[in-house]
């Protein structure tokens, strides 16, 4: 699970492949019609959606003499389900967090100043 987690996030780290995402939630298209939304040679563009087919985020298929590009359903879920692991993690750490600076405050009567925001 974390080498696809890793290509899942490689290929959200790119502004182009992110917008394709988003250009594709409006349904599946051909490559050419993608290619034309962005500034860069045909080669280029392929190579975004190499990746994004490679981490599972789109599948192509051919129709004719064009390539179609779709979302793959369910592709987001394992990103999804690790952000919300993590968000739990978190919260539950500050969580403790704060009830340990609201036993200090009590204890002592205020707060530490290195706590204190400005």
């Amino acid at each position: 699970m974390p080498k696809r987690m890793d290509s899942l996030f490689s290929a959200l780290a790119d502004p182009t492949r992110r917008a394709v995402l988003e250009q594709l939630a409006e349904g599946a298209q051909p490559v050419s019609l993608l290619a034309e939304q962005h500034a860069m040679a045909l080669p280029s563009f392929l190579r975004h959606i190499e990746v994004l087919e490679a981490a599972g985020l789109v599948v192509t298929r051919k129709q004719g003499r064009a390539r179609i590009v779709a979302l793959r359903p369910g592709a987001l879920l394992a990103v999804e389900d690790w952000l919300d692991s993590q968000k739990r993690l978190w919260e539950g750490r500050l969580t403790r967090l704060e009830v340990l600076a609201r036993r200090l405050e009590a204890q002592t009567g205020r707060i530490p100043e290195s706590w204190k925001t400005s």
